[in-house]
């Protein structure tokens, strides 16, 4: 076994030249969510700070349901990738795009129903919910960008072009954060604000996505020969392959959700204090998510090629560098954390009660890391039936049922069922890798 801990460092540079890219442009992810928090968590009151959280969770939950786009974009054409077809890289990007301004079209089209639901289901109180509407009502109209970014983004990472993720997600992020500043601090526009932001920056990320793309297919020699029917045809079979990854993404989000939900009734105060810490998990998992990604592409790689052996390479390879930069997350946390939640918002009894809250956030990193990654390896090797077992076994067990035998510990109870579903992600996927290898099992699946 030491050849799988220690390796050829041509296939460490291999795998941080495409995850370091989506590192450092991830990162600027959960920097947008600071930047957002911040500027709002000054606005004085914890109403616009809880308002923005629910909006902007309703609007995450949406679109991370529609992650199945990228997840599966990125397992098929890094497939395809490694076995050379040509006509495969190009058909499922077609189908991807399909799908996604299907799924944009549908979320517009439910936009009212969807309100209605996050109010009844947060029972906040009429400020709060009041800026939520705000937030959400001008955030949906940049679905049909954001979903199809998504697709164009994991087509990028299957064909191993780290660059171009970078630079869409790093463009994305900077205007945003600019718009961010300029109309809620310098135009006053409040949470509107904060929400046209985003949508012009989508819309500007789509744009430049389509050039990237574009340029890739001249030097990939790819030809996009569209055939409007037999792509529809097909896009039944996408949805049969992506129904186990929805399910699985719904499963994760109905957790995150109820972070949001029951914090709310809770109290605005816990509600913002909750949104505040949830930028430091955003942190932990787009950081880990810049590895993840990377595996996908290898793994799913040497799956096109057949081989085990570079599968089992790129696992190893990826665990021990997730490890590194989990530890350098923990002690960022333990040394930083109540600076930076200082730094986020003013408001003394928030800011008061995130620093109480801190100690499960320092320990989050070393807990999830192993859930982030095999959740990129199962893309790759899209056995997406077995991450949705996974999901929902954490989801009920995990988060759940955890939060049912601690629930008189009030907020505690929140951030220990979400340590707990973190912990058994990892476990549970960590578990069926090995029975899939221990069968030679890991090339049976293309499907699933």
């Amino acid at each position: 076994m030491g050849q799988f801990s220690i390796h050829n460092n041509t296939h460490h540079k291999s795998l941080l030249l495409l995850a370091g890219p989506m590192i450092l442009s991830n990162i600027t992810v959960p920097l947008l969510g600071l930047v957002d928090t911040a500027v709002i968590g000054h606005l004085g009151s914890a109403h616009y700070l809880a308002g923005i959280a629910l909006g902007a969770t309703v609007i995450s939950i949406l679109f991370w349901l529609a992650g199945f786009l990228r997840m599966s974009t990125t397992g098929l054409i890094a497939a395809a990738f490694g076995a050379e077809d040509k006509q495969e890289l190009v058909q499922a990007l077609q189908k991807s795009l399909m799908l996604a301004l299907a799924v944009a079209l549908l979320l517009l089209l439910l936009q009212k129903p969807l309100g209605s639901l996050m109010a009844l289901l947060a029972d906040a109180s009429q400020p709060t919910m009041e800026q939520a509407f705000n937030y959400f009502y001008i955030r949906i109209y940049s679905a049909p960008a954001a979903l199809a970014n998504l697709v164009l983004l994991g087509w990028m990472l299957g064909v191993q072009y780290g660059r171009g993720p970078f630079l869409l997600v790093l463009l994305t992020n900077v205007i945003n954060i600019a718009l961010d500043i300029l109309f809620v601090v310098g135009f006053g526009w409040g949470v509107k604000g904060a929400a046209l932001a985003s949508v012009i920056a989508d819309y500007c990320a789509l744009a430049f996505a389509l050039w990237l793309v574009s340029r890739l297919f001249a030097k990939l020699q790819l030809h996009w020969c569209w055939s409007f029917g037999a792509r529809l045809l097909q896009l039944g079979a996408l949805l049969r392959l992506n129904g186990d990854i929805f399910l699985r993404s719904l499963m994760l989000q109905l957790c995150f959700s109820f972070m949001t939900f029951y914090g709310a009734r809770l109290g605005d105060v816990v509600l913002a204090a909750n949104a505040v810490l949830l930028n430091f998990l955003l942190l932990i998992s787009f950081a880990m998510d810049g590895i993840a990604y990377a595996a996908e592409a290898k793994v799913g790689q040497a799956r096109g090629a057949q081989s085990v052996h570079r599968i089992r390479m790129w696992v190893s390879i990826s665990l021990q560098w997730g490890a590194v930069f989990a530890v350098l997350y923990a002690v960022g946390f333990y040394v930083f954390g109540e600076q930076v939640i200082r730094l986020l918002t003013d408001v003394p009894e928030v800011n008061s009660l995130a620093i109480a809250y801190l100690p499960w956030l320092v320990l989050m990193p070393l807990i999830a890391m192993s859930c982030f990654l095999f959740d990129g390896i199962f893309v790759g090797l899209m056995r997406a039936k077995d991450m949705r077992n996974t999901m929902m076994l954490s989801a009920l067990v995990g988060f759940f049922g955890v939060f049912v035998l601690t629930q008189d510990w009030g907020n505690h109870a929140l951030w220990a069922a979400m340590t707990a579903f973190m912990a058994l992600r990892g476990i549970s996927l960590a578990v069926r890798y090995r029975q899939l290898l221990k069968a030679d099992a890991l090339l049976n699946n293309k499907t699933k």
